[in-house]
């Protein structure tokens, strides 16, 4: 039973906004805001904010930038969802699925300048903004359906394993050149053969993230890696730590709030950054996608896809020409603001504004935290986004997807993580043609003591009417399967027990008929009326009739070979043909 008081029953149970607010549902929630909702979101803002210093600023390590970028990636698209953003409490920022992504795309066209990091960043969260901007406005978000559960953990799993890799260099407290897994994995185990690891970053690496386990296993509710980074950033600086042990930490912030900046790149700069703003794009809705369903439907609302890619796009802009990075939504921040009680997105600009303060009155406060917990943040991260117990499900339920989904983990690892999601949205496209393009395929008969007509392949016991061929086709008909077709119905008729006079097409499965597929059924009903044998179809549905009208095939194949249903095709068979038929009676 749903909260009456709840700003989706007040926003979504009513007529949807139009004008400015269609565009800008902040604008709705503005307008119909209760007063009593505003001490809710201020707590949920203020526990938000204790958990995105620390991830913020870890993501932006992981991408390849300074830690205050991961502040002002935070800060912008808080606000910037906020005015354009569907979902209530859904919360943007840096994640952990974006980092490879975005290291992959900028560090190799920086030459290791930090202002050209700084720059690629930026134009690449524009550029991915701008291209979900332009799938929302043209109604492009369904595309992430065609994105199955198997390929989705493909993916994941292999970008799981590439930031985890490259974050084990921070725990071990040195650097390490190289992209991708198996060049780091190599400078790694250089590194660990010539005695480079800092144990004092170890300590601190790995008690933080035990710290943050035990939390999440113990005391979920308590903010984990708050108490860890803090912790770990008093024993820093309590000890020195930094100038005794030699533990890389953060420094001073720069003071004040991100500037606007737009810098230019060269059209090679642009091509070379164009298949990871896609990549991320795509990363990104799909992301974005899941979690804002998972919440509408736990708030018995409704989110339009297409408005959250708009709200994904200028958020990911706005983020871009204040300093920032590519951002998504977060499957861990938003959990802690729905459990903190937030109604809107008033929690979420709580949070920036927090951020905010910190970074003009406070911008030495975390100038002592180091490098070593913020790998382990990361590195917890990571944890969320594996998935081993979906794959061992997969492997026991249909091992063809299993494979699907380890095609797409070898493909992030082995080629890259820019290359892996293009490898996946390919394979996921090769996987929904080929179900369409091989269809399952039936010939049906009579069984006793069952309703219906059934599939003989699966019945063996089921009598087939003498001279009647039933063939059923599971998908619709297109250019891709449209010879198959044919080929499979000269078959059944072939395979017939007694010559065929009528062959019926079962087609209510059939949800769509191409130019293609009807240039097919006109020969393939030519090729039958020379051999003395009838086409006719049962159970097709009008909009598929609608589409052989617009063909000229419905009256070319003739108005009565269309039947309503399976039995009145039969019946009529039955007394045009007089064939004598001993059936039970159902």
């Amino acid at each position: 039973m749903t909260d009456p008081d709840s700003p989706v029953n007040s926003f979504f149970h009513e007529t949807q906004p139009g004008g400015l607010a269609r565009w800008m549902p902040g604008l709705a929630v503005l307008r119909n805001y209760r007063l009593g909702w505003l001490s809710q979101d201020i707590l949920a803002g203020l526990v938000l904010t204790a958990i995105l210093f620390p991830v913020g600023m870890g993501y932006a390590v992981a991408a390849g930038l300074p830690a205050i970028y991961g502040l002002y990636a935070t800060i912008i698209p808080l606000v910037a969802y906020a005015v354009f953003g569907p979902s209530r409490i859904l919360v943007l920022g840096p994640d952990s699925a974006l980092s490879a992504l975005i290291a992959a795309a900028i560090l190799p066209l920086a030459a290791s300048s930090p202002d050209r990091i700084v720059l690629l960043a930026g134009m690449l969260a524009i550029m991915s903004g701008a291209l979900c901007l332009l799938a929302g406005f043209i109604r492009f978000g369904f595309i992430t359906e065609l994105i199955s559960k198997p390929i989705r953990y493909g993916y994941l799993n292999g970008i799981a394993l590439t930031v985890l890799v490259g974050q084990l260099s921070k725990i071990f407290g040195f650097a390490v050149t190289g992209d991708g897994v198996l060049q780091q994995s190599h400078g790694l185990v250089l590194g660990l053969q010539h005695g480079l690891i800092n144990w004092g970053a170890v300590a601190i690496g790995l008690g933080s993230l035990l710290v943050m386990l035990a939390f999440k296993h113990r005391l979920p509710k308590v903010p984990g890696i708050l108490i860890a980074v803090v912790g770990a950033t008093l024993l820093v600086w309590y000890f020195d730590l930094a100038a005794q042990l030699g533990i890389a930490v953060v420094g001073a912030l720069p003071q004040g709030l991100p500037a606007f900046h737009v810098g230019g790149i060269s059209m090679s700069e642009f091509n070379s950054l164009l298949p990871g703003a896609v990549a991320i794009a795509v990363v990104s809705f799909a992301d974005l996608s899941v979690l804002s369903r998972t919440y509408a439907l736990r708030g018995s609302y409704e989110v339009n896809s297409n408005q959250e890619l708009i709200a994904l796009g200028m958020a990911n802009i706005a983020t871009g020409l204040f300093q920032g990075f590519p951002v998504t939504s977060s499957s861990s921040r938003t959990p802690v603001a729905e459990s903190a009680g937030a109604r809107t997105q008033l929690a979420g600009i709580v949070g920036a504004l927090c951020i905010a303060l910190l970074l003009i009155y406070a911008p030495t406060l975390l100038q002592d935290l180091p490098y070593a917990a913020l790998g382990a943040v990361v590195i917890f991260a990571c944890f969320g986004l594996v998935e081993i117990a979906g794959l061992l499900h997969l492997y026991h339920l249909r091992r063809g997807e299993f494979t699907l989904s380890m095609a797409c983990f070898f493909g992030v690892i082995l080629l890259g993580v820019i290359q892996g999601i293009f490898i996946a949205v390919g394979l996921a496209l090769l996987a929904f043609v080929w179900r369409a393009w091989r269809p399952y395929d039936a010939v049906l008969g009579r069984v006793d003591g069952m309703k219906g007509y059934h599939d003989i392949s699966r019945h063996p016991e089921g009598r087939q009417i003498p001279g009647l061929v039933l063939f059923r086709w599971d998908a619709p008909l297109f250019f891709a399967n449209a010879e198959i077709f044919r080929e499979h119905v000269l078959l059944a008729v072939v395979n017939a027990p007694t010559p065929a006079r009528w062959v019926v097409v079962v087609a209510e499965p059939v949800t769509d008929v191409d130019t293609t597929a009807a240039d097919m059924l006109a020969d393939l009903d030519q090729m039958l009326i020379q051999a003395d044998i009838e086409l006719c179809f049962a159970g097709m549905k009008g909009p598929v009739k609608d589409r052989l009208k617009h063909y000229g095939l419905f009256n070319k194949i003739g108005i009565e070979s269309f039947f309503p249903t399976v039995g009145q095709a039969v019946s009529r068979y039955l007394a045009e043909n007089k064939v004598e038929w001993d059936d039970w009676d159902d």
